[in-house]
């Protein structure tokens, strides 16, 4: 109970900083070298510049959507999670506003040193089960879906290339070409950081686990998680006969599934990732 109540602490704490991290980039480095960020801040970045509405009010009113749909279906405890990182966030806009700061330097080196910085904050909360961009909640409703559909595991990449082109046409057409591709350079240098500090977390991953006591696991995976997945026997040198579970899921309900496994002491579990399953 104490590491679970320590953990919840640290993950939490992990998004507080990680929300502040991008809050000073977006504010600070980003907006005033003619780039913004990508996804639903990016989209509340624009209608700030085009009706002067306040920028921590336009990143609530484009996220609370997708923030409902993920409380619905990823579950409290993302809800919880994705909800403290944004009000950080946004309260974190607001200070930083007030904060005079000015980097010396060219845009380009600006913006990547500010795409870098985005990136590292992101990852944060992302490792943490936390979200404070819409789109990545979009994608998992949609792959969620469209999986539930056909009975097949999609990666998120491409539904996130799809909105962000969007949003970086958006920008091309309604602000300027030069933000648009100082923003493209915020968007690669990001993802770069992201998908380093959390192994790709668009990306399919597999979860293969090592368990005496399979019955309620792959109960809570099918009503949880609502998905399927392959047994195998298997047998340790020291544990002795026991069973291989192989599933395969998106980065977000990879965390429902340690908050499953963490009720099951003695259950071994590994996560790799998967770059395209043939069928």
């Amino acid at each position: 109970m104490k590491k679970n109540y320590a953990g919840n602490i640290f993950s939490f704490l992990m998004i507080t900083v990680g929300a502040l991290l991008a809050s000073f980039s977006v504010i600070c480095i980003l907006i005033p070298n003619d780039a913004i960020d990508y996804g639903t801040a990016g989209i509340a970045i624009i209608i700030n510049k085009l009706t002067g509405f306040n920028l921590s009010v336009c990143v609530i009113c484009v996220f609370l959507p997708f923030w409902l749909l993920g409380a619905f279906i990823l579950g409290k405890r993302f809800a919880v999670k994705s909800l403290v990182g944004t009000v950080v966030y946004t309260v974190g806009l607001e200070i930083f506003e007030e904060i005079p700061f000015e980097l010396n330097t060219e845009h380009f080196i600006a913006v990547a040193f500010g795409g870098a910085i985005l990136g590292a904050g992101l990852s944060l909360i992302l490792r943490s089960g936390g979200c404070i961009d819409g789109s990545e909640i979009f994608a998992n409703i949609l792959i969620r879906l469209i999986g539930d559909k056909t009975g097949r595991n999609f990666s998120l990449t491409y539904v996130l290339l799809f909105f962000n082109a969007v949003v970086y046409s958006a920008v091309f057409i309604l602000i300027n070409r030069n933000s648009a591709l100082l923003s493209l350079l915020v968007y690669v240098v990001a993802t770069a950081v992201i998908n380093h500090f959390t192994d790709r977390f668009e990306a399919i991953k597999q979860v293969t686990i090592i368990t005496k006591a399979p019955d309620e696991i792959v109960r809570q995976i099918k009503d949880d998680l609502h998905k399927t997945c392959t047994m195998m026997d298997s047998s340790g040198a020291i544990a002795g006969d026991n069973k291989t579970l192989i599933c395969y899921l998106n980065y977000f309900e990879l965390q429902k599934m340690k908050d499953i496994l963490s009720a099951h002491p003695g259950t071994f579990s590994t996560v790799s990732t998967i770059d395209e399953i043939l069928r």
